[in-house]
This record gives C-alpha cells, structure tokens and sequence, in this order.
C-alpha cells in the first residue's frame, strides 16, 4: 500500500514539474485563466495516462478533484462524510462463441455458424443465459405512440423471443430517434410485452466474421457480481444467412422483408415465425472499482434549500491506447473533459468568493467511465447521495471547444424544458446568445452524462460553445484531428480566456437556477420529460 501511494505522489511531483516547464514558456496569465490551465495542465498530464475508469491514475485524478472542492469550500457529498462515492465497476464479456439452434416441428435441429449466421450476445446480467423459445418478427421492435407506430401490433410476444433491426425511421425526431435506435431502449420496449430475448438482425455480413465478439464491456456491478441490465438480454445478432434460416418457411419470406428495410419508414407487419430459437450463452465477468466525486454547497432558502441543482462533467477519459501517427499511446483527454471538470472547480469558487449563498442546494459532480457509456453518472442517478426527487436540474458540461473566441452557446435540452428560458436570460447577460444544434443527426441530447438525469425524470442540459464565426471550422478540426486521440492534450492552442467566458456563462446559468422562484420543469407533452413514465408499456 506505502509503495502504491508514493508512486502516486512521485507522480504528482513529476507532473508539477511538467507545470513548472510549461508556464515557464508561457506568457504569464491572469490569475483565473492561470487557476485553470493549472487543472488542466495536472489532470491532462502524462503521468495520469488518460484517467481510465478504474485505473490507479484515475483514482488519483479524483482525489485531485475532492481536494479542490474542499478548498473551494464544498461539504462532502459522496458516501458517508467523503468527497468520493465508490462506483463498482464490472467488466463483462462473452465467454465463449455460444450455441444457436432452430427448430421445426417436424424437422432436424439446423445449427447456426458462428461468425457467417451469427455472434452471440453479451449478457451483463448473468454468467450463464440458455433461453428456447418461439420467435417473433416485430419489425424496428418499436413502440411510439406519438408517432402512432407499434410493431408489436397484433402479436403476442409474452415468453417468446422477439427478432428486430437496429435503426430507427429517419422522419422521427433527431434526439428521440437516437433515443430508439438504441439496443437498451429495444430491450426495455421488449421486455415491457413480456418478452424473453431479442435477436437483431441485419441485411449484411457479420464484419470480421465476428472477430471481435468477445470485447470487452463495462457496467456497474450488482451485489452478486453482474451488471446492471435493463430490458430483456440480447441473445444474438444474426447476417443476412442466419436471418434467411430464420425466416425458412414463414408468411413472409426474408427476400420480401431485406428488399424494404432501405427504406427506414418501412412499418413491417409482425408475424410469429414457425420456428424455435434455443441459445446457450456464457459471459465473463472481472471486478474493478472506481468512484464519483460530489461537494455541495448547502443552500441559504428554508424552502428551496431542500432542492438541489446537479453540476456534472466527466472526469475520466480514454486511457493508454492504440499509437498514433507519432507514437504517442496517451489519451490525455484536456479537452474532453479536463477543460470541463477545471470549469466545475473554478465555478464552485465562483459560489465562496460571492459569499452569497445559493437559495437552492448545489451538488458539483464529477463522474467516471463516461467514456465506458455513462456508467458513472448512471449509477449516481440511480444511487443518489441525495434524494432523487429533491434533483430538480442538471446542468453537464462535457468536452468545451475553447480554441476559438466563441459568439454563441449550443445548448442540448433547452427546448424541452423550462431550463431554455432560464439559460437564454443568464448567457444574454453576457452578451452571448443561444443557438440550435447544428448538427441534429449527432442525436448529441441522449450521449452524455445528463442523459442519465432525464432518464430518471430530471430537466436537463448539455452545454457546448457555439459554431457562429470561427466555431463551426474549429470544431470540425477537433473531432477531425483530436477527438479521442492523443493530440487531445494540454499542446493544443486552448485559449484560457474562452475557458473564463464558459465558467462566466455557467456560473450565471447555475446562480439563475438556483435562485429562481420557480422549480425547473419539463415542457408539457414533452417526450423526454415522459419517458421515465415508461413508454412501450401496453
């Protein structure tokens, strides 16, 4: 344990060496723009090899991140009388090829190959899944009564398994298709109609023959050792092949169904197909830990105090990876999310230098393995050091762009919520104005960490700087030539005073949260602001 824990504070010496260096070829900063490449300068450095979840750089990333809430003053708000909420982590994997059987009455069992008809699923919830049932075709597998369509109509799937494509119609809404085409929400609709299992299919061969099928996943660990599972395991994912053995002898021959899935506005008739899918499935499953990290700032209201306003950024990243053209294997991640969890730090310092307290609660929240699909901010939200109910907004701050002097912020969410108002009075303070998502197809509303937060009933929004004037060219050439690679590092041209107009901006956006008469609400009729009521249910 001495051994472990000096290395890490020769790290840290190391990396305030690098500091030293670095500012020594700088001209000098303002103290606030220096405050904060300072925490970006540590948590980007090399020494904490890209803060992979789970890793002990991570572990020291995040005992960073509690000493600068404690200096700015924040009260514990993790687990019990600490900073940091342990976060179990499992990494699950398939642990063999499986076995996938059809069969007919009256006919032979037909086995199916694996990497030509099939790969196998992942099941994180259990190490063994063996499931033998009918099959059911059930189209896009969706259930959208907004936009009157139910591919389960006329079909009883309850104990069956039900065979679906990925995707969604492009005609739906950007945010909610990307909600749909997801294979959890697939699940969730599934197993709302009493279904046991799901097979995806696809039109086209399976890529490598299935040589990746046993990567790794990760999800955050139940009592008994498994992940966190929602909806109904997905057993398989069958190529052109195996879905043609599927459909062998139904209403519908597969060559009827493959000509009109190009088309994604296709509404398929579903059918009970004649055939039984036995599966046999084992999943592997290796414990890890990490941890969340949450300071508070109680608020001053009788009333409103008891409310609370969620601040979010993630604070892991990559890792050690693939080299790149140079060499280098260290996925720093200063820009996504260095810059953002520096901007949490420095506006939690913002609440103590005002010495006005906040009317309702602030909790700051750093979470891990954003970048392993939201698991941190997931297992906050569904294990909250507060309440749920008394989490009345998030607001996320993930990957700012800030090599550009920005003339407008994107805000994901504003438009569902109460929450656009409020952030359009605050940023206008400022001089900045909103603008729409310029890119809607990204479905960028459901890929971050807030996405947790609506996922349990909670306004939220996702805050970007705008693409007017130099924004759009500018973060063309980050997702082109830095994102998730390891020239997102601390040697990119970041202009430190873009990064005090965004901790401006968010400021002003929590203090108008927080001191608002009203509590944040979802828009009337709002699809996310419903979802958590539990669509697909009939």
């Amino acid at each position: 344990m001495m051994k472990r824990w000096m290395a890490g504070l020769a790290a840290i010496a190391l990396a305030g060496s690098a500091m030293a260096q670095d500012r020594a070829g700088d001209v000098a900063l303002p103290d606030d723009q220096a405050a904060m490449k300072a925490h970006v300068l540590f948590l980007a450095s090399d020494v904490l090899r890209g803060r992979e979840a789970g890793s002990a750089e991570y572990r020291i990333a995040a005992e960073y991140v509690a000493a600068q809430f404690f200096a700015a003053g924040l009260e514990p708000a993790g687990d019990p009388g600490s900073y940091l909420q342990k976060v179990p982590l499992v990494t699950y994997r398939a642990g063999d090829k499986g076995d996938v059987v059809l069969t007919r009455k009256g006919e032979a069992p037909t086995p199916l190959i694996f990497g030509e008809d099939y790969v196998p699923g992942t099941v994180a919830g259990a190490a063994r899944t063996v499931i033998d049932a009918p099959v059911v075709f059930v189209g896009y597998g969706l259930v959208a009564p907004h936009y009157g369509r139910d591919d389960y109509a006329g079909v009883d799937v309850r104990g069956k398994i039900v065979a679906f494509f990925g995707g969604a119609p492009l005609d739906f809404q950007s945010e909610e298709r990307a909600h749909f085409q997801s294979a959890t929400t697939k699940a969730t609709i599934a197993a709302a109609q009493g279904a046991v299992g799901a097979i995806v299919l696809t039109r086209a061969p399976l890529p490598g023959g299935g040589v990746n099928y046993d990567r790794p996943r990760t999800s955050w660990a139940r009592p008994d050792g498994t992940g966190d599972a929602s909806g109904v395991p997905i057993l398989a994912t069958f190529s052109a092949t195996g879905a043609a053995k599927l459909f062998a002898g139904a209403k519908t021959p597969w060559s009827a169904i493959a000509a009109r899935v190009a088309d994604s506005k296709t509404v398929f008739a579903a059918e009970a197909l004649p055939v039984n899918a036995a599966v046999a499935l084992k999943t592997v499953f290796e414990p890890a830990s990490s941890a969340n990290v949450a300071g508070m700032i109680p608020g001053s209201d009788p009333k409103l105090s008891k409310e609370v306003v969620v601040l979010s950024a993630h604070l892991d990243h990559l890792g050690v990876g693939r080299a790149d053209a140079k060499g280098d294997t260290i996925y720093n991640g200063a820009e996504d999310n260095a810059v953002g969890i520096a901007s949490l730090i420095e506006e939690a310092k913002r609440f103590r230098a005002t010495g006005k307290a906040p009317r309702r609660t602030i909790l700051f929240l750093a979470v891990t393995a954003e970048e392993k699909g939201l698991v941190g901010s997931d297992y906050f939200a569904k294990h909250p050091t507060v309440p749920i109910e008394r989490i009345v907004a998030d607001v996320n701050l993930d990957m700012p762009i800030l090599t550009y002097p920005f003339e407008d912020m994107t805000v994901f969410g504003a438009d569902r919520s109460t929450l656009g108002p409020i952030v359009a009075k605050a940023v206008g303070t400022l001089g900045v104005t909103m603008s729409p998502d310029p890119d809607p197809g990204q479905g960028i509303f459901v890929r971050s960490d807030h996405y947790r937060f609506v996922q349990q009933g909670v306004p939220s929004v996702f805050l970007w700087p705008g693409q007017k004037g130099p924004g759009k060219a500018a973060t063309a050439e980050f997702f082109k030539t830095r994102y998730h690679q390891p020239a997102d590092d601390v040697a990119q041209p970041i202009d430190w005073a873009q990064g005090i107009r965004f901790i401006d901006a968010n400021y002003a956006i929590a203090r108008e949260i927080a001191d608002g008469d009203a509590r944040p609400r979802w828009n009337k009729g709002d699809f996310f602001g419903l979802l958590y009521h539990g669509y697909g249910a009939k």
